[in-house]
Order: C-alpha cells, then structure tokens, then sequence
C-alpha cells in the first residue's frame, strides 16, 4: 500500500521560511516540523524567485513567470511566421488570378522541359 503525500499549507510554509530567515538551523527547523530539508530549500528557493505569488493553492503547479515569458515570446514568432506565410499566399493567389485573366499559363522548368521534347 503505497504512502500519501501530505500537503501543506501556504501558511504552514510561510511561517517555516520566516523560522529561517529568523537563524534557525534548516536541518534543526526540519526535524521539528518533521519536512526534509530539501524541501525546505525550494520552498526558501520558491519565495526568493516570485514573493508575491509563492505556494498557489493546494500543492497545485504553477507557471514559474520565465515559462510564461517563454511561451508567449513563441506564440509571438509564430503569429509572425503565420502573417508573413499568409502574405506569400496572397501574393500566389493574385498571380494565379492575373495569369488566369491574361490567359498565359504559369510556365515552369518541368513544362518547359517538355515542350521540347519531341512526343
């Protein structure tokens, strides 16, 4: 039977980073609230990197902010990619309707190649 795992609150976590911050010895602050020391650190690691929006909720992940910058940065690239591809699509498209119009047809290597070709 496999063990569970115990969650903590913001509060409970908060109040051991202030133990620390206090002088209290992590390894000392960890038997007494009986919490690795490891664990200790990244939630000391955690309030470093984002104080105002540290421990969301119930154990739950969150987005750590460089992600987010990450991610929207790539959707940022690619609604450009998607808007100079759509522009090089206009462009064929009036080709094609020009040509259409003009009644010349798009001549290209491989059609050219076999015109002259004797049949």
């Amino acid at each position: 039977m496999g063990l569970s795992r115990r969650t903590f609150t913001r509060e409970f976590k908060l109040s051991a980073i202030r133990r620390l911050e206090m002088g209290v010895p992590i390894a000392e602050l960890a038997r007494a609230i009986e919490v690795n020391p490891n664990t200790l650190h990244r939630w000391q690691r955690e309030q470093l990197e984002g104080p105002g929006n540290v421990f969301p909720g119930k154990g739950k992940a969150r987005w750590p902010e460089g992600r987010i910058a990450e991610l929207e940065r790539k959707v940022g690239r690619q609604t450009l990619e998607i808007d100079f591809l759509k522009g090089c699509l206009q462009r064929i498209e009036e080709q094609r309707r020009l040509q259409a119009l003009s009644g010349k047809p798009l001549s290209t290597k491989k059609s050219r190649d076999n015109a002259k070709k004797p049949n």
